[in-house]
């Protein structure tokens, strides 16, 4: 096997797959990437036996061939490489040269028939999905994801497919993210599956927006998309994701609008003095304002005050600080719609404009 490629040409498809591959492994090969060659083109693919990931790029000087290299070794040669250099790959033996100008490396590699392969997904749903829709879907829900949640499914994204458009949502029980968007053609049967946190992590990381459009496969137990230059696929979490429509509030009939950017700078204002465990933060709306207030066992105190479209008169409820800074960050509008029952319910966030993304945050006792 030999070929040749741009450092820069080559870091691109590295950089895509080191991602995938753990620190830690229990099988050798997995610290490795899987190196083939066939007809000018070379694919890369990293995998830890959950998430794979496979980038492809167009070689020249190239033999025909397929080996493993150590993965985190050879991004890091490439990425020490100056700028603008020729890098060449050849395999001689059990051992990979690598070489550009003046310099030379010998890394030791593994039997490409012990790299193991994900199962073949068996698609039984093929939905076409518009890159930087698919990229807003994640960035927007992804991060009220459980961590390590004894309730596994809560670990992961929920991805909802429906007739006409697809829908993402997050939530660690604490608060919740949903955002959807259109689809040209929908699923043909409505499915949900949950996609684990690691994968999550390295679609987010992979998608790039643009106007591209990219292959969703889902089968019984995988998850695969599809862009030309790489392909993702990540094993499916097997639970069922908690009924999400019935935990947004119904009733909530008491309506906040305000700006964005000021509530989120009083509320990172308050935080700094906000109890550090609990991280609450008491919201007292009346009508045309809303104060902010956070104390701590220090016997310190914030108080902040923010002009609100509003008649909601003498409601005061507590939060997590971070959970509402999470759904502002979320949210892109200049102003954001407060949707709140009484002190002892959950409050809706969403956007002035439109209902395409909600975020329900539940009230903390202060």
């Amino acid at each position: 096997m030999r070929f040749s490629l741009q450092r820069e040409v080559f870091l691109k498809p590295l950089a895509q797959v080191v991602n995938v591959v753990e620190r830690r492994q229990t099988l050798p090969v997995l610290a490795n990437l899987l190196v083939q060659v066939q007809g000018g083109q070379l694919s890369l693919t990293g995998t830890d036996l959950e998430v794979e990931m496979v980038a492809r790029s167009a070689v020249d000087d190239a033999q025909d061939g397929e080996t493993t290299i150590p993965a985190r070794k050879l991004f890091e040669i490439v990425r020490a490489l100056p700028d603008g250099s020729k890098v060449t790959v050849t395999q001689t033996g059990d051992k990979v040269i690598v070489q550009a100008g003046r310099s030379r490396f010998t890394l030791a590699s593994l039997p490409a028939n012990d790299f193991p392969s994900i199962d073949e997904v068996e698609a039984t749903e093929r939905v076409d999905v518009p890159e930087a829709a698919l990229k807003e879907l994640i960035e927007r829900t992804a991060f009220a994801m459980a961590q390590q949640d004894v309730r596994y499914y809560l670990n992961g994204l929920l991805f909802d497919l429906r007739d006409k458009s697809l829908r993402c949502v997050a939530t660690d029980g604490h608060r919740l993210a949903m955002c959807e968007a259109p689809l040209e053609t929908g699923a043909q049967t409505k499915r949900q599956i949950i996609v684990p946190r690691k994968g999550v992590q390295e679609l987010q990381r992979l998608l790039e927006g643009g106007d591209r459009n990219l292959e969703l496969e889902v089968g019984r137990n995988h998850i695969r998309v599809k862009r030309d230059d790489v392909t993702f696929t990540s094993k499916l979490i097997d639970g069922r994701f908690p009924d999400y429509e019935a935990v947004i509030p119904i009733g909530a009939d008491q309506e906040v609008k305000i700006d964005r950017e000021a509530f989120r700078a009083s509320l990172q204002r308050a935080a700094i003095l906000s109890n550090e465990k609990y991280r609450g933060v008491r919201v007292e709306i009346s009508p045309g304002q809303l104060k902010i207030n956070a104390h701590n066992p220090e016997q310190e105190e914030a108080q902040e005050e923010i002009e609100a479209e509003t008649k909601v008169d003498g409601l005061a409820i507590g939060f997590n600080v971070n959970y509402l800074l999470d759904a502002l960050s979320a949210l892109r509008d200049e102003h954001v719609v407060l949707l709140l029952r009484d002190a002892n319910s959950s409050t809706l966030v969403k956007e002035a404009g439109n209902d395409r993304c909600r975020h329900v945050v539940m009230p903390l006792r202060l």
